[in-house]
This record gives structure tokens, sequence and C-alpha cells, in this order.
């Protein structure tokens, strides 16, 4: 890995307020059954259809951690990008996700910290009829400026 370029996502003083990322995902039963394995997770108003109808939803939904996690990748390799980590959130979920569904998110940096370096980052995600499926915001801290490695190693050199 020494001498590969990675690349990290935009630093504080690129970024601005007001710069935005949209993108669309649709949920599919693999990434459904994926997230169940990986948290073991056997909510069955989320796989059993039987249940499901039964209940207000009518149908299994999406969990909202999975919405969660897909704004959190919005964060991680978009806006800002690689490198970035998120300190704080406050997420909410005003309808249910349904399986199959497409949801588009809007990420917009609406405030930029430079002495703590953080950025503020309000999320919302719409469903296909305009539903609002998650809003909130997340506090994150951009990727910071890595040293450069020729200094480094040409230190002894001084």
């Amino acid at each position: 890995m020494i001498g590969k370029k990675r690349k990290l996502g935009r630093k504080i003083q690129a970024l601005k307020v007001g710069d935005t990322f949209t993108t669309t995902s649709r949920v599919e039963d693999r990434d459904l059954l994926i997230y169940l394995g990986l948290t073991d997770d056997a909510n069955p108003l989320y796989i059993q259809h039987d249940y499901a109808s039964q209940t207000p939803f009518k149908q299994p939904i999406v969990p909202s951690v999975m919405l969660c996690g897909m704004a959190s990748s919005i964060v991680s390799m978009h806006l800002p990008g690689p490198g970035s980590h998120i300190i704080h959130q406050q997420l909410s979920y005003p309808h249910p996700l349904y399986h199959y569904a497409e949801v588009r998110f809007h990420a917009e940096i609406t405030d930029i910290n430079h002495e703590e370096h953080h950025v503020v980052v309000d999320m919302h995600g719409y469903d296909e009829e305009g539903k609002e499926v998650i809003q909130g915001q997340l506090t994150v801290i951009p990727p910071y400026e890595p040293a450069s490695m020729n200094a480094v190693s040409l230190e002894n050199f001084y």
C-alpha cells in the first residue's frame, strides 16, 4: 500500500455551504437478506409477508438501520467522501420504505466549522411517491490532508 495513491474525499477547505449530492437506489431482496444475515435480525415485520399484512404497514418494510446505512454510505463515498467520519447523527423515519422501492437521497452541507474540523450534512430520502422516508442531520469530520510521504521518508537526510 505504500506509494499507492488512495482517493480521498473533499477536504474541509474545498467544501462550502450548499454543496449537494443526490442519488437513487433500489432496495432488493439481496440487500435485505445481507443486512438481516449480518445483524441476525429476524424481525417478522421485515421479512414475513403474512405477519406484515396484518399490521398497519400491510407489507414488509425496510429496516430503518438500512436507510441509515445508505445515508452513511453517501457521506463515506460522496459528500464529503472517502476518509470522512460521522461523529453525530440525528435521523428520523417519518414514513416506511417498502421492499423493492426506489429511494432518492439528497444530501446538502448546511454548516462548516473550520475550528472543530467538521461539517453538518442535511440528509433527506424520498420514496417513489415523494414520501419522506428518512430525514435529519449528520455531523461529519471530512478527510484530513495526509502528510507527505516524501517529507517523512527523507527526514533522516536533513
